[in-house]
């Protein structure tokens, strides 16, 4: 096959980690973002001639504060001439990496680079100590361009009735999820300890990972003082690991400029299609918690485009923030019945920096597909609580047809059905999904999501000893419960 010299490819792929426990030891985010490039080019071959040559540098932001370090990166390997861009949180990671893509195929861009990366474990050695979390601090300099989310990921609702923090949302999600496939509360741990257990078993073998060993399913559904309850039916084990020290570089280029610098084609790795969708739901709108109307689109789409169904892709990465986000992808692409569901191990043992998982996801994807150059590899991405949703199709097989990037967020819309939301309800109403949230001490409060006549929603919480007892036994979801504005009662 005769390749058309604009077509991506990517020839670079890396991630890094640390763990230091020196106080202030170690690399901070910018300088991991740095290891992570150079070990990229070192990847692709060519090293320091592909890293002069970048004239794109695009990095999803973190918790390393305000400044362009893209723009330090690039002036370090002398491409002081390339043009940066950094996208907010709430937008897609996979947008990044399609943005790449498309400016490469377009013949807009020649070499690209996509990085980023978290010292969380070394920021948390610091607290205390006085020492700044930057090594060297970022000029105040904006960057060449900037990608802000459109809409609210919360809605005003959620935040002010005990709902801003993802392990509850996730786990309300959880709940419609269980009571939809008719599982009872202890059938449904077990299931989804067993789930996590397979991933933490992926990450054993994944040198990349930042917790390689194996976690038995009763460890992971049981409460200890290690694994303390946070939000049921989520233990910490459930949660993302947020608090590693990672970074992850991408390099992608054109072909031809693939063939210029001398990238062996061992290394070559294509992007053969990108979906996503940036509808924004909060869950409290939501008719159905349990599905995505996003992902049924972009598997759809995937399938149509490249002739590969998800089902059908060799090797699969669902992004894995908390349990109920790889339930309900697998549930909208086909997957349910699948067992090899990451190549990471998931963000719960692999590891989950802050907003650029989805970077250490393609570069392990990456790894795994030169292994195997007629496979096809999956990887998707969400941003919030399942709020937008992407997916995308590599191969180290040319693609049989152009690159392309679709934006399905006007289809999502047509399929999504909302629920008004109000925050003014007394009456009885009906439990569409709920979880108690621990503390140290035990269950301290029930949160739910109640529908009330009319078909709208609101959420309702209580701290009363009762209640929360009742919430702790049995299935919630489906009942009737009463409710005074923010107050929810037996």
């Amino acid at each position: 096959m005769t390749l058309d010299p604009r077509t991506p490819v990517l020839v670079g792929a890396a991630a890094v980690q640390q763990r230091d426990d020196r106080p202030g030891g170690g690399l901070d985010a910018i300088g991991l973002m740095t290891a992570a490039t150079e070990a990229a080019a070192d990847d692709a071959g060519p090293g320091g001639k592909l890293l002069a040559a970048l004239d794109r540098v695009l990095i999803p932001r973190g918790m390393w504060g305000p400044g362009d370090p893209g723009r330090r990166i690039a002036g370090r390997f002398g491409a002081g001439g390339a043009r940066t861009l950094v996208a907010e949180l709430g937008v897609l990671q996979q947008t990044l990496l399609t943005h790449a893509q498309t400016l490469i195929a377009a013949g807009n861009a020649d070499v690209v680079l996509v990085t980023g990366a978290e010292a969380g474990y070394r920021d948390r050695k610091l607290r205390g100590t006085g020492l700044p979390s930057i090594t060297e601090p970022l000029p105040n300099t904006p960057p060449d361009q900037v990608l802000s989310p459109v809409g609210d990921i919360l809605h005003r609702i959620e935040i002010e009735r005990g709902l801003p923090v993802p392990v509850r949302q996730y786990a309300i999600l959880e709940s419609a999820l269980r009571h939809a496939e008719g599982l009872s509360p202890e059938d449904h741990a077990a299931r989804v300890a067993e789930l996590w257990s397979r991933f933490a078993d992926r990450a054993v073998d994944n040198p990349d990972a930042w917790h390689r060993a194996p976690v038995d399913a009763d460890v992971i559904a049981a409460s200890s003082a290690a694994n303390p309850m946070m939000a049921r039916p989520y233990t910490r084990t459930h949660c993302s690991r947020a608090g590693v020290d990672q970074g992850a570089g991408l390099i992608l280029c054109s072909a031809e400029a693939a063939e210029r610098y001398g990238v062996p084609r061992d290394r070559w790795v294509f992007p053969w299609a990108a979906a996503e969708s940036n509808q924004m739901v909060p869950i409290v709108a939501r008719a159905q918690l349990h599905r995505s109307p996003g992902f049924a689109a972009v598997g759809a789409w995937l399938t149509a485009y490249t002739g590969v169904a998800a089902s059908d892709a060799t090797y699969v990465d669902l992004y894995s923030c908390f349990p109920a986000a790889v339930r309900i992808q697998a549930a909208e692409l086909g997957l349910k019945d699948r067992q090899d569901l990451t190549v990471t191990g998931g963000m719960s043992f692999a590891g989950g920096p802050l907003n650029s998982y989805v970077l250490q996801s393609t570069v392990a994807m990456a790894k795994v597909l030169r292994g195997d150059p007629a496979a096809t590899g999956l990887v998707t991405c969400v941003s919030g609580m399942v709020t937008k949703q992407a997916g995308a199709v590599w191969s180290a097989t040319p693609p049989a047809t152009p690159f392309h990037g679709e934006d399905l967020s006007a289809r999502t819309a047509e399929a999504a059905t909302t629920c008004e939301v109000v925050g003014d309800y007394r009456g009885l109403g009906a439990v569409d999904g709920y979880t108690v949230v621990e503390g140290p001490e035990g269950p301290t409060q029930a949160v739910a999501i109640v529908a009330v006549p009319g078909g709208a929603r609101t959420v309702a919480t209580s701290t009363d000893p009762d209640v929360v007892a009742a919430f702790c036994e049995g299935e919630w979801v489906g009942r009737h419960v009463h409710v005074a504005e923010a107050e929810l009662a037996l």
